[in-house]
């Protein structure tokens, strides 16, 4: 099953289960279980239809002849912009319309995507993403063996594993940011809740300036320089400001710096992922990358709450700064990251021949 079929039918899947919400609650069938059940549908298709995509993105630079960089920046300019306006479109039409009409349209969003996957672009994309046994006339391997190719070929990758173990340490440590301790900040300080959501939005539209402006120029600048300065600013600071209890203007001044520096993370990471992987492993080896650097989301929040009722918000803060800084410093010293700055890492090198073939005959330019 090639990338975009799997990207088409779990968008298909998602839109369906959104559909039937507001449907079953019309019916009077809508039971709690239900509900979180068709939730639970909607996250579970979530991950390998966002992934789908994700692995599509190099055959769409080379088919583009766009630097792989432009191609990572703009999918993160496409990414943060739907998020920063969808929480604003979402909350506008609940608040007109209501949240049944609310899940209508998304569930409508979510069929008109599966509609341009499937019909814009090309029946062979995506198709080098991973072997293709149907070609060969064999079965292609089992789950276990794939994880275990992927698992693999982590090992032998110390800069991709580094920067997996690092990404989760930071993912860990925003959640936790994001769900405890910006909410007690905006409670203890009196901002109240306008001012988190005020802040989300500046960090989210600076976010959005920070990957146009990486997808323009990044692939002309040194990538360990621009990844090390994009962290320092996304980081630490956010962490700080909240601690001096600073006026609401300073704070916001401080977010869309980090949120700038942020929009540079992603495309630098995504090129350097999509060279080293070999295209016909990008499948399993991101998925496992992923699903490691996201292991600590579901407890940020947790060890945030415990943190803050146990010492206190300004001790977490200040704890949860210097973790932010001391790990997207100090691991830049180990001697793998000066492999970030070469071009043409492995995945370009060991493409399989028939990825050429299907690609319009262009050359990464990164």
């Amino acid at each position: 099953m090639t990338a975009r079929t799997v990207s088409w039918t779990t968008d298909l899947v998602s839109a369906t289960a959104a559909a039937a919400v507001p449907l079953f609650h019309a019916l009077d069938l809508l039971s709690f279980p239900l509900l979180l059940a068709l939730v639970a549908l909607i996250g579970a298709v979530r991950g390998p239809g966002d992934l789908a995509k994700e692995v599509m993105v190099p055959e769409a630079a080379e088919r583009g002849r766009v630097p792989l960089e432009r191609a990572t920046g703009l999918s993160g300019v496409t990414e943060r912009l739907a998020s920063t306006v969808g929480l604003a479109v979402g909350g506008a039409l609940v608040a007109l319309l209501g949240p049944l009409t609310g899940l209508v349209v998304n569930a409508a969003c979510f069929a008109l995507g599966s509609v341009i996957i499937g019909l814009v672009l090309p029946r062979g994309m995506g198709h080098a993403a991973e072997e293709t046994p149907s070609q060969a006339g064999t079965t292609g391997p089992g789950y276990w063996r794939r994880f275990g190719e992927g698992f693999t070929f982590l090992r032998g990758e110390p800069l991709l594993l580094t920067v997996i173990v690092m990404v989760g340490i930071t993912n860990l440590l925003d959640a936790g940011f994001t769900a405890v301790l910006v909410p007690v900040w905006a409670r203890e300080s009196g901002s109240g809740p306008a001012a988190i959501g005020l802040l989300g939005s500046v960090a989210g539209a600076a976010a959005v300036g920070g990957s146009l402006v990486a997808a323009v120029a990044a692939h002309r600048l040194r990538r360990r320089v621009v990844f090390f300065a994009g962290f320092l600013l996304a980081g630490a600071p956010r962490f700080l400001i909240l601690a001096l209890d600073a006026p609401v203007g300073a704070v916001l001044v401080v977010f869309a710096v980090s949120g700038f520096g942020a929009g540079f993370l992603n495309p630098v990471l995504g090129a350097v992922r999509f060279e080293r992987v070999p295209r016909r492993m990008l499948g399993r080896v991101n998925a496992l990358g992923d699903s490691l650097a996201w292991a600590g989301i579901p407890l940020g929040g947790l060890m945030a709450g415990a943190a803050v009722a146990f010492a206190g918000l300004v001790p977490v803060l200040l704890a949860c700064g210097a973790a932010y800084f001391l790990t997207t410093s100090l691991t830049g010293l180990r001697p793998e990251w000066r492999e970030m700055d070469r071009v043409g890492g492995r995945g370009v090198r060991e493409r399989p021949p028939e990825a050429d073939a299907q690609s319009a005959g262009g050359h990464l330019m990164a």
